[in-house]
C-alpha cells in the first residue's frame, strides 16, 4: 500500500474510532511503520477525529521529523512497543473509558489484566500487561515496556489507556476494540462470579488458531500446547 494511501487509512480508522467514543478530544494515537523503518504518527495535540493526511508526521529510521507536524509526545511508547514486538507494523493508543477504569481495580493481575472472558478477545487482544502509571510522555515508560520483553502485543497503563500492536493497522484497531469491549464485559460482570473459559477451552483456541498466549509458553518460549 502506498504511503498517501496509508496516510488515508490512518485518518479513516481515527476518525471511526472518535466518532464511537472510543478517545476523547485529543487524546490517543496511530502510528505505522514502514518498509524503509520510518513511521507515520499522528501530530501532538491532534483530535483522531480531524486528522489531515498531509500533516501526519513522517519520521525516519532514527525517529527524527521528515515532514508534517510535531508528532505525538508518546514516540517512545510507540518505539519501545515496536522494537520489542518485531511483528508490530502498527500501534494504537486511545483512552478509551472501560479499558483505563479497568487499570484502576485493586485485584488486577499485571500479568494478565483480564480473565479469558471470549475467544474473540483472545484472539485479537492475546493476554494484556498492566504498567504502572507513568506521566504522559515520560521516557521512563519505554523501559517498562521493554520489560515486558515483546510478549505482550496489548498493554494497558494505569490511570491512562491501553496501547496495542498489529501486525496491520486494521488488526491493530481491531484488538483495541476488542479490549475496550472485554474491559466493558468485566466491569459489567465483577462481583457477579461470572463463568470465564476454562484452560481446557483457552488451550483449544491456543491449538485450533495459533495463538501466541503468554501464559502457554514456557522458559524457553515453546509452546505447551
Amino acid at each position: 500500500m502506498s504511503e498517501s494511501r496509508l496516510r488515508e487509512e490512518i485518518c479513516r480508522y481515527g476518525r471511526s474510532l472518535f466518532e464511537r467514543g472510543l478517545t476523547p478530544g485529543s487524546s490517543g494515537n496511530i502510528s505505522l511503520r514502514l518498509d524503509d523503518g520510518g513511521w507515520l504518527v499522528t501530530p501532538t495535540n491532534a483530535s483522531l477525529g480531524f486528522l489531515d493526511p498531509a500533516r501526519i508526521s513522517r519520521l525516519d529510521s532514527t525517529g527524527g521529523l521528515v515532514s508534517g507536524d510535531k508528532p505525538t509526545k508518546e514516540i517512545p511508547l510507540h518505539a519501545a512497543l515496536y522494537e520489542s514486538r518485531g511483528s508490530a507494523r502498527a500501534i494504537v493508543h486511545l483512552h478509551s473509558t472501560h479499558a483505563v477504569a479497568l487499570t484502576m481495580l485493586p485485584e488486577i493481575d499485571p500479568r494478565a489484566a483480564l480473565p479469558p472472558m471470549t475467544p474473540y478477545y483472545l484472539m485479537r487482544a492475546g493476554e494484556t500487561a498492566l504498567v504502572p502509571y507513568y506521566r504522559p510522555g515520560d521516557p521512563a515508560v519505554a523501559d517498562a515496556i521493554r520489560g515486558l520483553a515483546g510478549k505482550y502485543s496489548s498493554v494497558l497503563l494505569a490511570n491512562h489507556g491501553p496501547v496495542v500492536a498489529g501486525d496491520s493497522l486494521e488488526a491493530a484497531v481491531f484488538a483495541t476494540e476488542e479490549l475496550e469491549e472485554t474491559a466493558r464485559l468485566y466491569l459489567l460482570l465483577r462481583n457477579l462470579n461470572p463463568r470465564y473459559l476454562t484452560p481446557d477451552q483457552v488451550s483449544d483456541l491456543v491449538q485450533t488458531f495459533g495463538l501466541d498466549l503468554p501464559s502457554h509458553h514456557d522458559h524457553d518460549g515453546h509452546d505447551h500446547g
